[in-house]
C-alpha cells in the first residue's frame, strides 16, 4: 500500500471551501429556523457512540459503521445517523420531560463505502424527530413539515413519495404466507427499485394464479388519493387493512395542510423494512433520480434504550440539497477593507468594529514603509478606507 500523498485526502469525504460553507450554513440556518417554527428544539449529540448500544441500534448495516477501539478495548462508532442517538437520550435524559417531544438536528454522520464514484462516508442531515405520538396526525405533521423544510432550503420543485411497510407484510402474509425467504427477497427487489428482479421472483416461485396477480397489482399501486380505494380491494388481511387505513388518513391531514399536490402514494416505497415499522416517505426532485429527503415510523426503536414510545421523523440529505438544487454559487458579501499607518490604529480599529456592529464584514491592514499593501484590483472588497497619518 502506497502512502498517501500531503495534499491526498480518504475516499469518501470532501472540503468544503468557503462559498460552499457558506450555502450550506444558509441552508442549516433555513431550515433548523423553519423546524422551530412549528416547535422543533435543536439537539446536539456526540460524534462518537458505544457500538453495542447505538452502533447495534442504528440502522445503517454493521458493515457500514466505522468501527475503532477506546484506550480501554472498548468498540466505539462514528454515528451513521442521528435516530438511533437521539433515542438514547430521549430513553435517559429526557425520560422525564413530558410527551410529545419534537427534536430537531443538524449533524454530519459517517457511513463505511465501497470506493466508488459520488458515494460520500461523510455527509450532512438536517431532521427532526417526533416522538410519543402515534397517531395518523403526527405521521402527516412529520411529512408537512419535510416539505416546508425543503422549501426553506430553496427546493422548488420535487414530490413526496408516501408508503407502509404494514401494507406490504399484511399482502405477503395473505398470499405467500409460508415463503418467509421469498417476501425477504421482495422486499430487498423492491427496496431497491428493482421492478425486473421482484418480477422475476414471482416467476419462479410460482404462486396461483389469484395471488400471481395481487403480487403483480403492487407495482401499480402508485398515484394520488385513488391508491387507497384500489390497495383496499386489493387485500382483506387485517394488517394491510389497518395500514392502508392510517396511510389514508395522513393523506387527509395533508390535504388540510394543503401540501398533498406535493405528495403521491407508492405502495412499492417501503424504507428500510427491517427498521420502519409504519409509514415512510421519501423526497424526490427533477433533478437527481434519487432522494433528498427520507423518514417514517419506526416505533421499535426505543424499545432497545428501555423505552418503549412510538416515534416517527425525517432527515435531509443537506449535502445533496447542496451540490445540486440549490443552484449555481451564490454571490458572496464582499468586506470592507480598512488600511492604517500605526499613528491612526486607534481610528481604524473603531471604524472596523463600528461596520461589524452593523452587520459589515471588516478587515484591517498595516501600510508600512516599504509600501506594499493590499488594493481591490481583484474585487475581494467592496470598498477600501484609508487612515492616514496627516490626512483623511
Amino acid at each position: 500500500m502506497t502512502k498517501p500523498k500531503g495534499f491526498e485526502k480518504p475516499a469518501g469525504v470532501r472540503d468544503y471551501l468557503p462559498h460552499a460553507v457558506a450555502k450550506l450554513r444558509q441552508i442549516e440556518r433555513s431550515v433548523l429556523n423553519c423546524m422551530e417554527l412549528w416547535g422543533y428544539r435543536q439537539i446536539m449529540t456526540p460524534s462518537m457512540e458505544y457500538y453495542d448500544t447505538v452502533g447495534v441500534a442504528s440502522s445503517t448495516s454493521d458493515q457500514k459503521l466505522f468501527k475503532l477501539l477506546n484506550n480501554r478495548g472498548t468498540t466505539l462508532v462514528l454515528r451513521s445517523d442521528m435516530t438511533a442517538p437521539i433515542a438514547r437520550v430521549v430513553s435517559s435524559l429526557l425520560k422525564d420531560e413530558p410527551l410529545p417531544l419534537r427534536l430537531s438536528y443538524h449533524a454530519n454522520v459517517f457511513r463505511a463505502i465501497e470506493e466508488e464514484a459520488g458515494r460520500e462516508a461523510e455527509f450532512f442531515q438536517t431532521g427532526v424527530e417526533l416522538v410519543g405520538d402515534d397517531s395518523p396526525e403526527a405521521d402527516a405533521e412529520v411529512v408537512a413539515l419535510a416539505i416546508a423544510s425543503l422549501q426553506a432550503a430553496g427546493v422548488t420543485s420535487f414530490k413526496m413519495a408516501m408508503g407502509h411497510v404494514g401494507f406490504l407484510n399484511g399482502l405477503f402474509e395473505e398470499v405467500i404466507p409460508d415463503q418467509l425467504e421469498a417476501q425477504q427477497e421482495l422486499k430487498e427487489r423492491l427496496l431497491k427499485r428493482d421492478f425486473v428482479g421482484y418480477r422475476n421472483i414471482v416467476a419462479r416461485i410460482q404462486p396461483e394464479e389469484e395471488a400471481h396477480q395481487k403480487l403483480e397489482a403492487i407495482l401499480r399501486l402508485r398515484g394520488g388519493k385513488e391508491i387507497c380505494e384500489h390497495a383496499t380491494q386489493l387485500s382483506s388481511n387485517p394488517l394491510a387493512v389497518e395500514s392502508i387505513t392510517h396511510l389514508c388518513r395522513v393523506w387527509e391531514v395533508l390535504e388540510a395542510y394543503g401540501v398533498s399536490e406535493h405528495v403521491l402514494i407508492d405502495l412499492t416505497m417501503i424504507g428500510d423494512f427491517t427498521y420502519y415499522t409504519g409509514m415512510t416517505f421519501e423526497g424526490y426532485t427533477e433533478e437527481f433520480g434519487f432522494p433528498v429527503c427520507s423518514g417514517g415510523r419506526y416505533d421499535n426503536l426505543l424499545q432497545q434504550f428501555g423505552r418503549a414510545v412510538p416515534a416517527t421523523g425525517f432527515a435531509l440529505k443537506t449535502n445533496r440539497i447542496l451540490d445540486g438544487v440549490a443552484g449555481s454559487r451564490s454571490q458572496p458579501s464582499l468586506p470592507v477593507l480598512i488600511r492604517y499607518e500605526a499613528g491612526r490604529r486607534k481610528e481604524a480599529f473603531a471604524e472596523a468594529i463600528a461596520l461589524r456592529k452593523d452587520g459589515q464584514m471588516a478587515v484591517t491592514e498595516l501600510l508600512t514603509d516599504d509600501g506594499g499593501s493590499q488594493s481591490n484590483e481583484d474585487g475581494r472588497y467592496s470598498s477600501v478606507l484609508d487612515f492616514l497619518e496627516g490626512g483623511n
